[in-house]
């Protein structure tokens, strides 16, 4: 993991933000679905790691804590039962008594498990077969299905796939409506009928119309209930019988908690799912769910809802997600985003800039653009290693901080952008009233300012920005 991290700081990608990533470090906290599950287990893990030697005693007491903190954050009792026994069979297994860190072993052995646990490897959807192949998007009213059905449709897009999206939920109000303004939003069809309750003749007419308009993908939104019953489940099953889906996917909220694996149970016997969606994972739900999921009913989790915008869908990786839990970051889903977003060239220049400490408002405006394209703050700060959450904990997690900061820097003038040290108090003030802000805020973001030109004439010092990249990448 760490040697693409390597191979991606030396294209000269990560310094074109560098700047920009210590701004948003020192306004944002950690914040992360598993993050009581993560504190609990790195005191236990931390503990451990302490000991010069395992014994049966010290593990027994450290898988007892383990089982309470899988416990509090909801994963289901014999899941969490299963997952202890298994981490202490290996744990005080000859190979690891022997290691010179034991410690450092188990948590390797915790890692592998939580993996297996979450289903191995990341499962892209299975698109075979004569075009179009049809993706069912099931789940419960509240759950985020259409939501979920745009983003599914962007992420085929920016795959070179032709998606489709059929308005298949005819009960609740708007439904069609919103998924009209989403496909206008992402600049795709959507097939929609008003007027009518049969929901097998749309889905038909639906797959008839991505045929004649060459679409190689449709996905079709049905309409939830509050709960399960049975005139939901007969019309999925209609429907399942009447399309034939290569996906069948259940989309699921991850601040259900437990009864998302009951939910998950039924549509399985039900309808047969191939793979679920959990919403939500940029919220404060404890992340029973996604532990529980794959164990349960044998399915893998397909896709994470990271955010609210269209373009903030993530595959499934459990190797990067149990990493997350665990503490240790998650730098190749943010080298990834940084590699979909960051113009080279332009890093290149901004790599000059901040190597010679001439980084201006001009440069940092065009950063913060950057950022914004890569997804929401509490997701870039999640797949950071090494944030201690204990000490930014209280620290508010604030989306909107992006866009103030942003329009502060607007309201400035080309020159003064340029040469922030002429602005004083007339001129902070017109730039506060130009962006809606204080003139607190824009004498925050000066000071903050300052702060990184410091930093920077630290680290244009020889062999420093290479040192900040290894302090950026620990491990390297």
């Amino acid at each position: 993991m760490y040697g693409n991290a390597l191979r991606f700081r030396r294209q000269r990608a990560l310094p074109a933000w560098a700047g920009v990533r210590v701004w948003v470090a020192g306004c944002l906290g950690r914040f992360f679905v598993f993050q009581e599950l993560q504190d609990r287990l790195e005191g236990t893990l931390r503990n451990l790691r302490g000991n010069a030697r395992l014994s049966e005693e010290n593990m027994t007491d450290a898988m007892r804590e383990i089982r309470r903190a899988l416990l509090a954050a909801d994963v289901e009792v014999s899941v969490a039962k299963s997952f202890v026994a298994s981490v202490k069979d290996r744990a005080l297994g000859e190979d690891v008594l022997k290691s010179l860190s034991p410690g450092q072993q188990v948590v390797k052995v915790v890692h592998e498990e939580l993996v297996a646990l979450l289903g191995h490897s990341a499962q892209d959807l299975d698109l075979q077969g004569d075009p179009p192949s049809v993706v069912l998007v099931m789940g419960l009213q509240g759950s985020g299905k259409t939501t979920f059905s745009a983003k599914l449709a962007l992420y085929l897009k920016e795959k070179g796939r032709r998606p489709m999206l059929a308005a298949c939920d005819l009960q609740r109000p708007a439904a069609i409506d919103q998924l009209e303004v989403l496909a206008e939003s992402i600049g795709l069809p959507v097939y929609t009928q008003r007027g009518t309750e049969d929901v097998v003749a749309v889905a038909k007419a639906a797959r008839q119309a991505a045929r004649d308009q060459l679409c190689d993908v449709l996905i079709v939104d049905t309409a939830g209930r509050l709960q399960i019953d049975e005139s939901l489940m007969e019309q999925l099953s209609e429907l399942e019988a009447a399309i034939k889906p290569s996906e069948k996917l259940l989309v699921l909220d991850a601040m259900t908690g437990q009864e998302a694996v009951s939910i998950a149970s039924t549509f399985n016997d039900r309808i047969g799912v191939t793979g679920s969606v959990l919403t939500k994972l940029d919220g404060d739900a404890r992340g029973g769910a996604a532990l529980s999921l794959v164990h349960i009913t044998g399915k893998p989790i397909k896709f994470a809802g990271v955010g609210e915008k269209v373009t903030d869908l993530e595959l499934f990786h459990p190797d990067r997600v149990a990493g997350r839990i665990l503490g240790m970051g998650d730098m190749m889903s943010l080298i990834e985003k940084a590699q979909e977003n960051v113009d080279e060239e332009q890093a290149a220049e901004m790599e000059a800039k901040f190597r010679r400490a001439e980084f201006t408002f001009e440069d940092f405006l065009d950063q913060l653009r950057q950022v914004k394209k890569m997804g929401s703050l509490k997701s870039i700060m999640g797949m950071l290693p090494g944030m201690n959450p204990k000490m930014l904990k209280q620290v508010n997690v604030d989306d909107k901080q992006l866009s103030r900061t942003e329009a502060i820097i607007c309201s400035m003038t080309p020159h003064e952008r340029r040469r922030p040290e002429i602005l004083n108090g007339r001129r902070r003030k017109r730039i506060a009233n130009g962006s809606g802000t204080h003139v607190a805020d824009v004498n925050r973001l000066l000071k903050q300012y300052k702060d990184m030109k410091k930093m920077m004439k630290t680290l244009s010092k020889p062999g420093a920005l290479d040192r900040f990249g290894k302090g950026l990448f620990p491990g390297m």
